[in-house]
């Protein structure tokens, strides 16, 4: 049976539905399969499904301890009738490439995904453990996850949730998504500084408050938790499956994969299909202007101390990627990952060896993108294919530019992730299109509309008449009383 290790301590052991209850490891590390090969698979037999079977073998061997039976429930009540098309996440040949658009769920973004699994995934544990106080969901956001979360677990029994996200630091509309969403055990709250801030802070009290009060425990919904992760690695295989079916591969053929990441959870997801058996080329790391993922990918120096940048692409504006700590134990072993997040800590950096960065680039390579190259590369396919994408799409698309022109053009197929409706980021992808902005996210999505000739998902579109909810803006330090004051409200 598959067990679940600290990325800090190959002793600190739990079961699948242990690391899913908790989210974060006790000692700080991110949960990881004990043995990768445990999961491998044939993935011709995966691609023989459709979505939500590809979905439910996939599951069922990160989750054992769930059962068949219960994961093939909880794959179904995750996916039936959430998604507007039917192939949960479509592939589109554009331009010679290929997008899979990850943002056809209810908030129109890749984290519905996910987020559609996870409460489902935690409330079974819940009941499988005999796990009798009620789960208190913390979660940072970037942008998008909060969103995704909130309308994830809203209304889910023996569950609550607070979301953090930077006040200032995201878009008009994925704000009103947040302070909009309605539900009686859900929570969110700007914070003044950045999603880092957030990060950390949420992060802080999973070890200083693990209970914040009796009868409640806490857990994540971020990419930290490796019941958030696992759903994302069904689209890897699907965007593979599509391909075959369109005849544009062969079975055995590798295929690349752009993601634009800042969290470097959806590209840990493909290295995870890859380790399953899928035929996964190159993993290539998008990042805007916040370039310390790419920096890393080329050098093995990890330096957050360096000027943030508020971009266009706000859900990729990170300096602290948790997820890459994974990688890290996957390459360098516990005792090494745990000395390099403590130099990370105290120091702001860390450098490691030649011989695991030659490691990582076997699978991973990186680019940075600004937005002047991003806007410049969402013209461009608008102009040439007719074909619109959001601004950290965009980023990724001119990261494959990069790629393939290095690579010369030769190799595998390349796939860009996408990862939000272009709606989400109105007043940037109509500039992007050489058109004047109102500066009123409701008036610009009109405007894009009329422009693209494509239509406002209506899950958008209703933000600006639904009632503010949440309107709590908060420093980093007031982040612990507002948790505990939270959880001691008492069940809902």
């Amino acid at each position: 049976m598959l067990n679940y290790i600290s990325t800090r301590d190959v002793n600190h052991k739990a079961s699948s539905l242990q690391a899913v209850l908790e989210g974060l490891a006790r000692d700080g590390g991110l949960y990881v399969p004990e043995d990768l090969s445990e999961l491998a698979l044939d993935y011709r037999d995966v691609i023989s499904e459709d979505y939500r079977g590809m979905a439910k073998k996939i599951f069922g061997k990160f989750f054992p301890d769930y059962g068949e039976k219960l994961i093939d429930s909880i794959v179904e009540r995750s996916y039936r009738d959430k998604f507007s098309a039917e192939e949960i996440t479509p592939l589109v040949s554009v331009d010679g490439r290929y997008v899979l658009e990850l943002f056809r769920g209810p908030t129109c973004a890749f984290k519905d995904v996910a987020l559609s699994a996870l409460p489902n995934l935690m409330s079974e544990a819940a009941k499988l453990n005999n796990f009798s106080d009620e789960i208190l969901i913390l979660t940072a956001t970037s942008g998008d996850t909060g969103s995704a979360a909130l309308h994830g677990f809203s209304d889910v029994p023996g569950i609550r949730i607070a979301v953090f996200y930077p006040d200032k630091g995201i878009s008009e509309t994925q704000r009103l998504q947040m302070v909009t969403q309605s539900g009686a055990n859900t929570e969110a709250f700007g914070v003044r500084g950045n999603f880092d801030d957030a990060q950390s802070g949420v992060k802080s009290l999973f070890r200083e408050i693990p209970k914040p009060c009796s009868g409640v425990s806490l857990s994540s919904a971020n990419s930290i938790n490796i019941g958030r992760l696992v759903p994302q690695v069904v689209y890897y295989f699907s965007a593979y499956k599509s391909l075959i079916e369109a005849g544009d591969i062969q079975l055995g053929d590798a295929v690349d994969y752009t993601v634009p990441t800042g969290n470097f959870g959806d590209i840990m997801a493909g290295y995870l299909a890859k380790q399953m058996g899928l035929p996964v080329g190159k993993l290539i790391c998008a990042s805007n202007r916040n370039d310390v993922l790419a920096e890393f990918l080329e050098t093995g120096h990890y330096n957050k101390k360096r000027h943030f940048y508020k971009t266009s692409s706000p859900s990729m504006d990170i300096l602290v990627s948790s997820n890459l700590e994974r990688l890290l134990f996957f390459v360098c072993g516990a005792d090494k990952t745990k000395a390099y997040m403590k130099e990370l800590a105290e120091r702001g950096e860390y450098q490691i060896g030649e011989e695991e960065l030659a490691r990582i680039k076997n699978d991973f390579t990186g680019f940075s993108c600004s937005d002047e190259e991003g806007a410049a590369a969402t013209g461009k396919l608008f102009k040439d294919a007719g074909y619109l994408m959001d601004t950290h799409t965009a980023i990724a698309w001119a990261a494959s530019d990069k790629y393939l022109k290095a690579a010369g053009n030769a190799g595998c197929k390349n796939v860009v992730l996408s990862t939000a409706s272009p709606y989400k980021f109105t007043g940037a992808v109509l500039a992007a299109l050489g058109e004047k902005t109102s500066g009123d996210d409701r008036e610009d999505m009109e405007l894009l509309s009329k422009v693209s000739g494509t239509e406002i998902p209506g899950s958008l579109s209703s933000i600006f008449d639904k009632e503010i909810k949440h309107k709590d803006i908060i420093d980093v330090e007031e982040m612990k009383s507002v948790v505990v004051q939270y959880a001691g409200k008492g069940r809902v």
